[in-house]
């Protein structure tokens, strides 16, 4: 089993400078250690806790810098959509289209994303079983998407809270889905500041050394050159400098554990 690829990058678009600064970072980390990377960042965030909290920089604007970031540092780029009609422009930029978590049974935004012909990622609903994201998956097939992946993000524990279910990402694997772990968004407290998220980025390294001993086909997680300033999901964004220790413990737990990747009873 090949090691994990990386989608990494800022929550959202809070400017071209710091977009582009994290790219090339990313790209240099990329390089380093000789891994696959591909750049994520929201143009939108529509589904903010407040109306009052910053959601981007729009389509237009958003999708100029994600180009840029294409042209410029040569990283693939991924963004999600939270609308159908958006699908269309945003295929003509990106090499990813995302699904958010909230939107994973969304029949016509999933369908239009597989219409792309792009690769479509599917954050698995906080709601949703592992045995039900097939589902969503053959929704983007039915359209037509190049690769369909699954990222697990967690799922809703009480109130407020989220909880990782290690047995998901083996039942989700078994189905032969590509599966990425969302390192941060896994542990946020949903609301838990009143009007935005928090969250424990304490534990983002504890969680992710075992889903990759689980052995995820990917790592999802966003980064930040100073968390606890970003517009978005400061709580749980990784720092900008930490990443690349980040990326040598993953590649350290998939060697040590890729021979027991298919051992079974």
């Amino acid at each position: 089993m090949n090691a994990p690829f990386f989608v990494a990058g800022p929550c959202v678009i809070e400017s071209e400078g710091m977009v582009l600064e994290v790219a090339h970072r990313l790209k240099e980390v990329a390089e380093e250690y000789g891994v696959r990377m591909i750049f994520k960042a929201s143009y939108d965030k529509a589904n903010r806790t407040s109306i009052t909290s910053f959601r981007g920089p729009g389509l237009y604007e958003g999708l100029r810098i994600l180009a840029k970031v294409k042209e410029k540092v040569g990283l693939p780029v991924l963004t999600d959509v939270h609308d159908y009609h958006d699908v269309t422009m945003v295929a003509q930029v990106v090499d990813v289209v995302q699904i958010p978590a909230f939107l994973s049974r969304q029949t016509d935004l999933v369908v239009e994303a597989g219409k792309s012909g792009k690769i479509v990622n599917i954050k698995k609903a906080q709601f949703m079983a592992p045995w039900d994201v097939k589902h969503s998956v053959e929704k983007a097939k039915v359209g037509g998407a190049k690769e369909v992946w699954v990222t697990e993000r967690g799922t809703v524990f009480g109130y407020n809270d989220l909880v990782v279910d290690m047995r998901g990402l083996v039942w989700m694997k078994r189905e032969g889905f590509t599966i990425l772990y969302d390192a941060t968004h896994s542990l946020q407290t949903l609301s838990g500041r009143g009007k935005v998220s928090g969250g424990y980025r304490d534990l983002v390294p504890h969680l992710l050394r075992a889903a990759v001993s689980v052995g995820v086909d990917g790592v999802f997680a966003e980064v930040h050159p100073n968390p606890s300033k970003a517009l978005s999901d400061s709580a749980t964004q990784v720092p900008l400098g930490a990443f690349p220790s980040l990326v040598e413990m993953v590649l350290e737990i998939h060697e040590a554990a890729r021979r027991w990747y298919g051992f079974n009873l």
